[in-house]
């Protein structure tokens, strides 16, 4: 706690402390600047014309108005079924056993996709992807030297390069190929909507599930989550019976 008095407004006291929590109010994005010197100055001023202009508010009898109590009762309201919901949503913990449990009813979120690295070489018709097969057959052409000939895809520029990609990123064709054929073969002609393949796959890794020591973390976060939402709407439905709602 700092009680290094910042400044001093019709009596009261601005201090390091309330600098600071006035500072983690505002927005991430401003908090950020909050150690430059001259962003310091600005916030405090802020603070400042705050308190100058409450004491022109309490002269101005300002809290006497309606539209002050009106928006007093607002304020009221929302933050004090915003503090019931934190006291809630704070309230719920989750055990061990219902991590795990979470965990085994959910283990595809926790899964790695199969994936592939492949180059390929896509033609308009089959007589050109036999060809450019034939070629790379006898050894007259590289994969990657017909790419560049043959092939009308813009991958042809890196010798028909597509990278590595999940499975349903590629069309239905496409995909079976690569995920059930021989690596470092040429495949094809494979014909889709596109046109004609020859496909060379260098590697597949295939689909896991993490452990769950792998993603206890992530686990506990999604697990809780879901309870806290349980917990809201059991509290809600519980609310609503005790209380009565009607929508018009």
């Amino acid at each position: 706690m700092s009680k290094e008095i910042m400044a001093v407004v019709a009596g009261h006291e601005i201090t390091r402390d309330e600098f600071n929590e006035f500072v983690q109010r505002m927005p991430q994005q401003q908090q950020a600047y909050a150690s430059n010197p001259q962003f310091q100055g600005q916030i405090l001023q802020q603070l400042i014309d705050m308190y100058l202009f409450q004491k022109k508010a309490e002269e101005d009898k300002l809290e006497e108005t309606e539209e002050f109590k009106q928006v007093l009762e607002s304020v009221k309201a929302d933050l004090l079924s915003r503090m019931a919901m934190t006291k809630v949503i704070q309230a719920v913990t989750v055990s061990e056993e219902e991590k795990k449990a979470f965990y085994e009813e959910n283990k595809a979120q926790f899964g790695q996709q199969a994936t592939a690295s492949a180059k390929h070489i896509l033609t308009d018709t089959e007589e050109e992807c036999l060809k450019a097969a034939a070629q790379i057959e006898a050894g007259e052409k590289t994969f990657e030297e017909a790419a560049k000939e043959y092939s009308t895809c813009p991958s042809k520029a890196q010798g028909g390069d597509l990278g590595t990609f999940g499975k349903g990123q590629m069309v239905k064709e496409f995909e079976d190929a690569v995920f059930n054929g021989e690596l470092n073969k040429v495949l094809g002609p494979v014909k889709t909507q596109f046109g004609y393949h020859l496909i060379k796959v260098s590697d597949v890794t295939e689909a896991k599930t993490a452990a769950y020591e792998e993603v206890k973390d992530q686990v506990e976060g999604m697990a809780l989550q879901k309870k806290q939402q349980e917990e809201f709407e059991a509290v809600a439905t519980e609310l609503a019976n005790k209380y009565g709602v009607e929508k018009k």
